[in-house]
Formats: C-alpha cells, structure tokens, sequence
C-alpha cells in the first residue's frame, strides 16, 4: 500500500529509511531554486513534521537531494534522499534502469498502436544528448538510440490520453519523441506551436504540460523487495480538458485514470540478472 501524508500542500506518496517519494506540483523546480524549490520544501517539512522525519531517518542539517530529474512544468512523483549512502544506490539504481518510471500526457491528435498490442507501441527516434526545440526535437551533435514505451488508454476528440515509459534517459524524452511521432504533449512551451498554446489557453482553460509522473517502481536499499508507488493525485486540469473535448463528463475520464497502476509501460524490456530495466 501507497502511504500517503499531507503536509504544507505537498503530498508525500511513500517514505522509508533514507528516502521518501513526493507528489510534485506542475511550475516548482526539484532544485536550483533555494528556498522556493522542492528540496528546500520537502527539508522544511521534515524540520517541522517529527513523524515524517523519523518515518524517513532524517537527521536535522541533513541535505535533501532527488537523484533524478522531473521538469519544473511535469507534476508528478519525485524521489528524494535525505542520507548520504541511500542517494548514492539510487543514483547507481537510475544509472543501471533498475526503477520503472511511469508518466501520464495528454497529446495532441489521435494516437495509434498497431492492431492486436492493445493499444500498447514504441517510439525509438534517436536522439541528441542536448535537447532541440519544436523545430529540431531531435537535438544537434550525435543522435544515440532512445525508446519510449506507451499505452494508449482513451481519446477524446482532439486529443490522446497515453501512459508511457522513458526505457533510456535522455534529456525532455517523452516531450521530443511525442513531438517526433506528430503527437506533441499539450501545453508544451518548448516543443508544441504557439497557436495549439493559445487555443488551451483561451478556449480550455488549460495552462500547463500535460505530462504527470503517476508511478515509481524502486527497488529497496538492502531489501530483495520492490516498491510500487503510485500518485496519489492526478491533475484535474486533464480532466477538465478530457471531459470538454468529449460526450464524456468528468467522472468517467476519473473513472478511466483510476486504472493508471494496471498500465505499467516500464515492463516493455526486462533486463538480465544485473538489471531489472534496460
């Protein structure tokens, strides 16, 4: 079970000895912003709530760190490590694709998999270490191999409600092969047009990325066990979205989102013996 606590407005999903898993709001960077940003809120909270703090081995002065990256306009799950030696193994754990990462985007237009995979396909555009933009998603310099698993789980009219998985790491990947695929994420600054922008904006409402980080899949320092971990929230800006572009009302697109932990596209590629991921 996902233990959820609620403290100063953000939503801790799961914590343990050394870490903890943070619901991120859309427009808050993880770091580089002190004070303001996640780590800095995330130390706060652990000063001021004593349960939280012992639930997660945190020693006051302790620095609280992420050893993963989620853009400042992805909302979505963020692990964070308040020890030294756990912000290592999971460094070493993203480095090897040993935890599955699972993310929720609205993208523009109908998305389609091949016949007979349920809705299930892959992108694998190569991709640049250095991110372009919407006319170059693919980026300058070298281009190295990159996959993206998804799972197309509903449409409304104009737009594809997807679960995917990065199964590389490479800089905004969801963002630039969603782009490359001619289904672009909704409300992206970078790599969507300035007309679909202000068509959300002023017709819809909506004023931020459609992609959110629903579900971490870890595994635990000096445990054989995995951990699921799921968000214990989902925007409901999509869902307003989903429902005003449907016959659909809200309560069914909440109804189709309540099945999010079943869509795990992470398990596309299993690794051997020295890795769960690839």
């Amino acid at each position: 079970m996902t233990d959820i606590t609620a403290s100063d407005s953000l939503m801790v999903a799961a914590a343990g000895p050394g870490w903890l898993v943070v619901d991120k709001p859309a427009g808050i960077s993880v770091h580089n912003d002190p004070g303001q940003d996640l780590c800095s809120r995330v130390t706060a909270m652990l000063v001021g709530d004593s349960q939280l703090a012992e639930k997660a081995g945190f020693i006051p002065g302790a620095e609280v760190r992420a050893p993963h990256r989620l853009d400042r306009d992805t909302s979505g799950l963020v692990l964070l490590c308040c020890r030294a030696p756990v912000l290592h193994y999971y460094g070493e754990a993203f480095q090897a694709r040993r935890i599955g990462k699972g993310y929720l985007a609205i993208l523009h237009g109908r998305l389609e998999a091949s016949a007979g995979d349920e809705g299930r396909g892959r992108w694998v555009f190569p991709l640049a270490r250095s991110s372009g933009g919407r006319n170059n998603p693919s980026g300058n310099g070298k281009r190295v191999a990159s996959r993206t698993a998804f799972q197309v789980m509903q449409h409304s009219a104009h737009y594809s409600l997807v679960a995917c998985s990065p199964l590389t790491g490479r800089k905004h990947q969801i963002r630039r092969h969603a782009k490359l695929a001619g289904h672009p994420v909704v409300g992206d600054r970078r790599y969507g047009s300035p007309r679909s922008l202000r068509y959300l904006r002023e017709t819809a409402g909506f004023e931020r990325l459609g992609l959110h980080a629903y579900g971490l899949d870890l595994p635990l320092p000096q445990e054989t066990e995995r951990r699921m971990v799921f968000s214990p929230t989902l925007p409901q800006a999509f869902i307003r979205l989903l429902a005003g572009d449907s016959a659909q009302p809200a309560a069914a697109w909440e109804t189709i989102l309540r099945t999010l932990p079943a869509c795990r596209p992470w398990l596309a590629e299993k690794a051997g013996s020295d890795g769960y991921f690839i």
